[in-house]
């Protein structure tokens, strides 16, 4: 008998352009007078096809081949088997079983349609992507992808020879989604999406959605099952559902995971995460910080973009090992009692052609003006946070990590460039938005959506906002119209310090007020003091290279800065390698030179940064109130000609802690402080004590209060003041 397929459908089939492949493909009844039942598969390669009665082995039907290229149909009066499969014989004879991935219904349900073009569904994740799952008793997994421009959809894997005319999607006409469940897929199949794009042109992308993937010149996702791994850190998880972050401390670690440490007998390789657990994880305990904040992590194909440069916004990156092994590193992490940070970046996106660029033909994640939709100086795209399905995509990323990962924060990258039309722009360059301003108001409707969502999910987490201008109330709720970030990066101070630590001392006293300034708004936010990767690449030197001096007055100044920085309001963020003084510029290319971190007088470093977290953790006036006035009081900021500052760190949960900075290689001793009371003032900092690499000038463990009135006080300290050098006494009232 002849088939009722027309030739222009045949021809749609065989060349992968049928806008519904699931309409000629799979089972179909067709009614009438003498009803029947036909079943179509298209098979490439292969010389013999036969349906089979999955109920019912007895049941066997040869297929016709109703053209060369390997399209078969069976036609059955009545109503067919609806429970079957094929078996195909190849032109080599090897005969294979195969499921009809047509005969199974749609799985994205109309609610998830809607929730998702409105913009609120929060767990899509779950849905887009590829999951593996068993329908009807059949293994496989379902692939779904947004692309609502394009012409035509197809899988590709290793598990149909790459072939996009094999396994067409269904393609949901009021959201733009296209689903199939491909059964027989096995985990860690290598898989990408095939489409005509918007213009007819046939190109290949990786699923934005892919929960593992490759990196560098290969790009294909990999299916990966999220169902099997068993946390271990369910106390971390209560304790930091009760935690209050703006009350507790939180001194941060920061890391780029491929140079932290290498093996070079191995050809320089990178850790992997599980290497990364047993090396890093002790590492960072013995320090005492309480978080590793970690350069992103998501998968991005150029090593030179530090992860900045996302094509895989659900992936971790590969380089390292497994999505479980990263979570194994999280999992230990949290055992060990510290907090994992991840950066995350919704500010922009690369070009490649594999990635989310033009998805579908058609600007789809970015602005099709390039006022709008480019950042010309980074070379990437803006995501048109405008768009209900664009945000919705990064609002479920952010809670993917949150809740997937038992991430413990987000570090929000670039948010500067988010907020602002005009950023990095020329007049003439950018778009005002309707009412003439510069704001982004798509944005910042999207930003405090993001801390709506992620603070409302996720008791006890963080997000913390790089934002380097004076936008206002970022660090506030969204209620009292703030942006809704836990906490904002102290830009402002690090431009001063920096600008001010780099001067010689005998020029200090010119700048006393660089080195102050920050305390007039130390208190408007809720602040993170950073000294991160930022501050030591692109020929900026290392921070020790910034210090003047010879190598010990560099070290020393060193030493004083750390102290200072921990002693002034604010968390506190450390990029790796600072820690014991690298005097080189960061590479990520290589490790960090742990030969150098072993001498003494790196070593030395290394041990005042011990002690300072130790003491930060352990005294409630370092961070009880780091965020408000009475928990800061200054002593003396007015003796520029001696480049020394002294203020005391308070709380009602603890002692007092009286911080002097002497800025100036000279020793001064019998240097009168005003103090705040009677009583013994211990000295439980010195960075300039010979275990750090100083020349041990100090107070022998404290000094007596004396009825002495000064710098309008009842009381006061003659203290000696090491060499550029911090040091800090815990009053003891009498």
């Amino acid at each position: 008998m002849k088939s009722l397929l027309a030739e222009a459908q045949v021809l749609s089939i065989l060349t992968a352009s049928h806008d519904d492949p699931f309409a000629v493909l799979g089972r179909h009844e067709e009614p009438g007078d003498n009803p029947r039942t036909l079943y179509r598969c298209f098979r490439p390669h292969t010389m013999q096809a036969t349906l089979v009665d999955s109920s019912n082995p007895e049941g066997r039907w040869e297929a016709v081949r109703i053209h060369d290229e390997g399209l078969f149909e069976v036609d059955l009066p009545g109503s067919g088997p609806g429970d079957y499969h094929w078996v195909l014989k190849s032109w080599r004879g090897a005969e294979e079983r195969v499921e009809d991935p047509f005969r199974f219904g749609r799985i994205i349900g109309p609610l998830d349609e809607y929730l998702w073009c409105e913009g609120n569904h929060l767990e899509i994740h779950h849905k887009f992507g590829a999951h593996p799952l068993t329908l009807d008793g059949v293994a496989g997994v379902h692939f779904a992808v947004w692309a609502p421009n394009a012409l035509r959809m197809s899988v590709v894997g290793d598990f149909n020879r790459w072939d996009g005319r094999i396994h067409p999607m269904r393609k949901l006409i009021g959201s733009g989604i296209w689903e199939i469940f491909v059964p027989g897929v096995p985990p860690g199949a290598h898989y990408k999406f095939e489409l005509r794009d918007a213009t007819g042109s046939i190109v290949l992308k990786t699923d934005p959605f892919a929960f593992f993937a490759q990196h560098g010149l290969q790009t294909a996702a990999l299916v990966y099952d999220l169902r099997n791994y068993r946390w271990n850190d369910a106390g971390w998880m209560e304790a930091r559902a009760r935690r209050d972050p703006l009350r507790s401390p939180m001194s941060i670690y920061e890391v780029h995971l491929g140079s932290w440490a290498r093996i070079p007998e191995e050809g320089n390789r990178m850790l992997s995460y599980l290497e990364l657990a047993d090396r890093l994880i002790p590492y960072v305990k013995d320090l005492g910080y309480t978080h590793i904040e970690l350069m992103p992590v998501m998968e991005h194909p150029f090593d030179g973009s530090w992860g900045y440069q996302v094509t895989g916004y659900f992936a971790p990156t590969s380089r390292f090992g497994t999505p479980d092994e990263f979570r194994t590193f999280v999992d230990r992490c949290h055992q060990e009692g510290i907090g994992v940070l991840l950066d995350w970046v919704p500010a922009h996106f690369p070009k490649d052609a594999h990635g989310l660029a033009r998805f579908d033909g058609t600007c789809l994640y970015e602005h099709a003006d390039p006022r709008q939709g480019e950042h010309t100086d980074w070379g990437t795209l803006i995501f048109n946070f405008g768009r209900h399905e664009v945000k919705n995509f990064l609002l479920a990323n952010a809670l993917f990590w949150l809740e997937e990962y038992h991430i413990d924060g987000l570090r929000v990258d670039a948010v500067a460039s988010i907020l602002y039309l005009d950023y990095s722009r020329q007049p003439g360059e950018w778009i005002p938005n309707p009412h003439g301003g510069r704001e982004n108001l798509d944005a910042i409707d999207f930003i405090r959506r993001l801390n709506e969502v992620c603070y409302g999910r996720c008791p006890g987490i963080v997000t913390i906002a790089e934002e380097s201008t004076a936008w206002p109330m970022v660090s506030r709720p969204t209620w009292l119209g703030g942006l809704g970030f836990g906490f904002k990066w102290n830009m402002g101070w690090m431009n001063d310090s920096l600008r001010y630590i780099s001067k010689d001392p005998v020029h200090r006293r010119f700048h006393q007020g660089e080195i102050t300034f920050s305390l007039l708004y130390a208190f408007h936010e809720h602040f993170v003091l950073v000294l991160s990767h930022d501050e030591v690449v692109h020929g900026k030197g290392s921070l020790l290279g910034k210090m003047p001096g010879d190598r010990w007055q560099q070290l020393a100044n060193l030493r004083m800065f750390l102290a200072w920085m921990y002693g002034h309001p604010g968390r506190k963020l450390l990029f790796m390698g600072i820690e014991f003084g690298q005097p080189d510029e960061w590479n990520h290319a290589r490790s960090l030179d742990w030969t150098l971190a072993a001498q003494p007088e790196h070593d030395g470093v290394r041990k005042l940064v011990r002690q300072i977290n130790r003491l930060y953790r352990d005294e409630p006036a370092l961070h009880d109130l780091d965020d408000s006035f009475e928990g800061f009081e200054w002593i003396d900021f007015q003796d520029a000609d001696s480049s020394v500052i002294s203020f005391l760190r308070k709380s009602p949960r603890g002692p007092s802690i009286l911080f002097v900075v002497n800025a100036t290689p000279v020793v001064r001793t019998g240097y009168r402080i005003g103090a705040p009371g009677l009583g013994f003032y211990e000295e439980i900092l010195n960075t300039d004590a010979l275990d750090y690499g100083g020349c041990n000038e100090g107070n022998f463990g404290g000094v007596y209060a004396a009825a002495i009135p000064w710098q309008g006080r009842a009381h006061s300290l003659p203290i000696t003041l090491p060499p550029l050098a911090t040091v800090a006494f815990k009053w003891h009232p009498q």
